[in-house]
Order: structure tokens, then sequence, then C-alpha cells
């Protein structure tokens, strides 16, 4: 993903059905402006908190579920309790290094999953979730 606007973003909440609050057009420009990339609801707070923005951690989780149930974001849970919120909504992988704390993203076309078990009946595949966990020394 490229840079983005503030009006670029604006349009992008609008394009997901979203009203471009205030709160929402603040968030929306730490995690789009920029290009991809994956935050955690916590570093998320605390780049917020940097630029003085006034925003709690309960309305950064909300705001980030939004734009995941929007389609504007991938949750990816690495680590048991610790979700990444993915600005790459496309389909891609990751690996995840525990000593660095991080997701790096493996392109969709760089991993075959070459067989699937049956799907239970009247069951359809919604996404397949790939993390390859890194064994950091």
């Amino acid at each position: 993903m490229k840079k983005m606007t503030q009006d670029q973003v604006i349009a992008k909440l609008r394009g997901a059905g979203l009203r471009p609050t205030r709160q929402r057009i603040a968030l929306a420009m730490e995690l789009f402006a920029n290009g991809d990339r994956h935050v955690t609801a916590e570093e998320l707070h605390r780049e917020a908190a940097k630029k003085d923005l006034s925003i709690s951690l309960a309305t950064i989780y909300n705001t980030l579920n939004q734009f995941t149930r929007a389609g504007l974001l991938r949750e990816v849970i690495a680590d048991g309790a610790k979700a990444f919120y993915d600005t790459n909504t496309t389909e891609h992988y990751h690996f995840y290094s525990q000593k660095h704390d991080c997701l790096i993203d493996i392109p969709g076309d760089q991993l075959m999953i070459s067989k699937m078990p049956p799907l239970p009946e009247g069951a359809k595949v919604a996404s397949i979730d790939v993390i390859v966990r890194l064994a950091d020394e």
C-alpha cells in the first residue's frame, strides 16, 4: 500500500461504510498513511499518545475491531492472546518473530497448501491463516 493523504483516508473510511469521525480519521492516518504495517492496539495507543491524541485504549480496540469488520484490517493472532492488526488485507501469510515480537509478510504465492481435509457438510472456507513461528536465538 502506498502512502495516503487525509482525504484518501477519509474516502477509504466512507468506502467501507464508516463515518469519518475525528478519532477514526486520526487512527486511520496512523494505520494507513505510511503504507502496510502490522500493529497491536497497545502500539497504536502509544503512537497516538506521542502525537497528543487523547484516545483511550478501549476506543482504540473498538476502532480496530470496527475497521476489521469493515474489511480495512485483518486481525492476526500471533501468540495466544496477542493480536496484530494488518493493513494488508490481500491474501498472504506471516512469519512471527518471538524475539522481535513482530510479523513479517509472506506473499500469498510463496506458500502452497497442497492438501485440505474434507470440510464439514455445508461449510465453506472463509480464509486460511498460516503463521510460521521463527526459532529466534
